[in-house]
């Protein structure tokens, strides 16, 4: 392992996170917080501007990064980034034990979605910010995110690329892969901000609207307050428009890159995003059926339903709805959706759509064999042969 070429790359991470943090302190200054409210974020942005700077102060010549060099880096960076973006928690009292705050930020940087906050009353705009950005970041992978705006360094960045990147393929987009970083985060920016604009145009604050989309973008479900979407002026609606945002960004942010290239037939034609939308469509109407056959009572509607079932395919983790009480069949479901998870190359979780369908196509393939041995059968995706890489 070269140490060296490891110890550079984390402390570049640290100084990318010291510069994230300058959003939550901007916050801060917003809504007029306290000093020491201020202090706990600046505090925390010298402190990572230090060590992230003797980190990386020199540059290994040559650089050199092979594929363990990647997996090591990516795993000090998430552990270190959880770390320090857990210290302003710590610094204004709201999260007072380190562990706790490391384990919101993990939490948070991960987009699992758990909280040892009971009450987010306590919790400052800021520190409310900083939670559900962390999502946002995190979403796509912070590695992602640091190739997208650091200096590129050519075929070294591949490792991180590949140690980082969820799903089971990884492609470049277009020829530099810094710039097949930033042309998906520039997608998955655009559709945030679509979304947050969609939100305020259906009355719900700016400052919810952008913790909501931060937390629907990247798929990991941090509230934003105790009530839930009842403060909203149009809960039915927001609840549609985040129902609708789980599902799109559980979607291979490529193909929206496609779209804007004019491919759309070929997009449509996609197997995996179309059995994706094909499960989250067929479960929703299965599992409101179930519900209206055998929990009539309850009177969920439909757009919960979706909702849920978005929420938990792409592992977002939001509830409008106490969805214990729905029965035993709609839990296996739901189930069931949550290992499957979303489409490769989203910030959704899970196993993954493209892994389930190469799995049926590859056992299809191999029952085939057993009738007709002497036969060749190659599964295929999207008419090309599936790679084993898969």
């Amino acid at each position: 392992m070269n140490i060296k070429t490891v110890r550079y790359f984390v402390g570049k991470m640290l100084q990318v996170e010291a510069a994230l943090l300058a959003l939550p302190l901007i916050v801060s200054f917003i809504y007029q917080e306290s000093l020491s409210q201020k202090l706990a974020y600046a505090g925390t942005i010298l402190i990572l501007l230090v060590i992230g700077s003797l980190l990386s102060f020199k540059k290994p010549e040559p650089l050199k990064i092979m594929a363990r060099d990647g997996v090591v880096t990516v795993a000090l960076s998430w552990i270190l980034l959880s770390f320090f973006g857990g210290l302003p928690f710590v610094f204004t009292g709201e999260i007072p034990n380190i562990v706790d705050a490391f384990f919101e930020t993990a939490s948070g940087l991960t987009t699992t979605g758990s909280s040892i906050i009971p009450d987010l009353s306590v919790l400052a705009h800021s520190s409310l910010f900083w939670r559900s950005f962390t999502h946002l970041v995190g979403g796509m992978g912070v590695l992602v995110f640091a190739l997208a705006i650091l200096p590129s360094h050519g075929s070294e960045s591949v490792q991180l690329m590949r140690a980082e990147v969820p799903g089971p393929v990884f492609g470049k987009l277009v020829s530099k892969l810094a710039h097949t970083a930033q042309i998906l985060y520039m997608i998955y920016l655009a559709m945030t901000a679509v979304l947050t604009i969609i939100l305020v145009v259906f009355q719900v604050p700016l400052f919810d609207a952008l913790l909501l989309s931060f937390g629907t973008a990247g798929t990991g479900g941090f509230g934003i307050n105790n009530a839930g979407f009842s403060i909203y002026a149009n809960p039915a609606a927001v609840e549609w428009i985040i129902g609708v945002g789980m599902m799109l960004f559980g979607i291979n942010f490529n193909l929206y890159y496609f779209v804007l290239l004019g491919a759309v037939k070929d997009v449509i034609k996609d197997e995996e995003m179309r059995t994706y939308v094909g499960i989250v469509l067929s479960f929703t109407m299965i599992i409101f059926t179930v519900l209206s056959i055998t929990q009539s009572a309850l009177g969920v509607p439909i757009r919960s339903v979706f909702f849920t079932v978005s929420s938990i395919i792409t592992t977002t983790g939001y509830s409008t709805v106490d969805f214990g009480l729905w029965g035993l069949f709609p839990h296996v479901l739901l189930l069931l959706l949550m290992f499957i998870g979303g489409c490769a190359g989203s910030t959704a979780g899970g196993i993954k759509v493209s892994r389930i369908v190469v799995y049926f196509k590859s056992a299809i393939a191999e029952l085939k064999r057993m009738g007709q041995p002497r036969r060749v059968f190659v599964p295929t995706m999207n008419g090309k042969p599936i790679d084993n890489k898969m």
